[in-house]
């Protein structure tokens, strides 16, 4: 008798139902399959009605991001022989309001992107011309935010944070991480502008540093890391402006 899993699947239709609820589906048990490929049955053969998101199926888009038994997870490398023979339940990633089954807003962590202002900034009237060519930059230089620049954006620091579970106004793992690499960036001129955002009330100092974001991360990019590199920075910043107050940022 060929061999099966039970996938319990988190569902919410919001025309349908007030509260959510779980469904059960048996589906075939392929250890070469992960949690994403057994959605995609279930939707493909069983249930089309299930809502969820994916693209790459390789780990580099972060589309695919869900709770897999409680455990934020890219479920595109979560094999079900992790599982088997246990159940699976799948659910949407915590701290985010559910716009159907595993779907997800994003709205809200897209605007905490855009806070930090991830991209190059230069100082008025300090842009090279074009036809100077490219910025360069040393491999050292690159080291120092190389690490940063590999988060793929899937959410799953948020969902693991229990600073983001309790207040979402939380800046998050992910902002943080993101404009700490372009502070470190050699090319990039906007520090003083970006350290408004990551310093402020709801910025690194609501991060009690259990470091749960730093250990779901798929990419290895250690947000936790960044957040406190962010806070050291934010610390000299302080005592600069107070002990030498006529050298103080504008």
């Amino acid at each position: 008798m060929a061999k099966t899993i039970e996938l319990e699947i988190f569902r919410y239709r919001p025309e349908e139902e007030s509260e959510p609820t779980f469904q059960s589906y048996e589906v075939p048990f392929n250890e070469e399959w992960v949690v994403l490929d057994a959605i995609n049955y279930i939707k493909d053969e069983i249930d089309g009605t299930i809502s969820h998101r994916w693209s790459c199926r390789m780990g580099v888009c972060g589309s695919c991001g869900m709770m897999v038994n409680r455990v934020p997870r890219l479920t595109c490398a979560a094999f079900l022989k992790e599982y088997y023979p246990r159940k699976i339940r799948v659910e949407p990633l915590d701290g985010f309001p559910v716009e159907r089954d595993l779907v997800t807003d994003m709205d809200g962590f897209v605007s905490k992107l855009t806070d930090v202002s991830p991209w190059i900034i230069r100082n008025e009237g300090e842009e090279k011309p074009i036809e100077e060519g490219t910025y360069l930059q040393s491999p050292h230089e690159l080291a120092e935010y190389k690490q940063y620049s590999m988060c793929i954006n899937c959410m799953l620091c948020y969902a693991a944070c229990p600073v983001f579970a309790l207040d979402t106004n939380f800046l998050g793992p992910a902002a943080i991480a993101l404009g700490q690499r372009y502070n470190m960036d050699s090319r990039d001129q906007g520090r003083d502008q970006r350290q408004e955002v990551i310093a402020s009330h709801d910025g690194v100092w609501h991060c009690t540093f259990v470091g749960e974001c730093s250990a779901v991360c798929p990419k290895d990019v250690d947000p936790a890391g960044a957040i406190q590199r962010a806070k050291l920075s934010s610390t000299t910043d302080y005592f600069k402006d107070l002990l030498m107050p006529w050298g103080k940022r504008k």
